[in-house]
């Protein structure tokens, strides 16, 4: 019983993926250099500012080791946030209209096509 419903849950989640997923990583590589003095991904990727954003996709938010986080974000993580297409790419756009009291200071990108990029960069890590 517990395998047919891992397989059902691994089927949808593969058939909901959205449109985010279809970004140019190249391009979002060259839109996170918007990101670099806070953040890092890649191999030997550390916390700076901000966390570093090694396997941000689809995880539960707040889940860095060693990072200190704002108690806006600590709130949103008891509450379920999980950093999906969706909610990434709401934060990405406006981080204090998405979640007041987050201490990210980055006023958030204007265009979609660069949330969409850089997400899809992201999913690279």
């Amino acid at each position: 019983m517990f395998k047919n419903r891992l397989i059902l849950t691994i089927l949808a989640a593969g058939l909901a993926l959205p449109a985010l997923a279809d970004g140019d990583a190249d391009k979002g590589k060259k839109v996170f250099n918007k990101c670099k003095a806070c953040h890092a991904v890649g191999e030997g990727a550390a916390n700076k500012v901000g966390p570093q954003l090694n396997g941000i996709i689809g995880a539960a938010a707040g889940q860095v080791e060693g990072f200190k986080y704002s108690d806006a974000l600590i709130e949103a993580a008891a509450g379920g946030l999980v950093w999906d297409d969706e909610s990434l790419a709401a934060f990405l756009a406006k981080p204090k209209d998405f979640m007041k009291g987050t201490k990210m200071s980055f006023a958030g990108l204007k265009k979609e096509d660069e949330i969409e990029n850089v997400i899809a960069y992201l999913q690279g890590f």
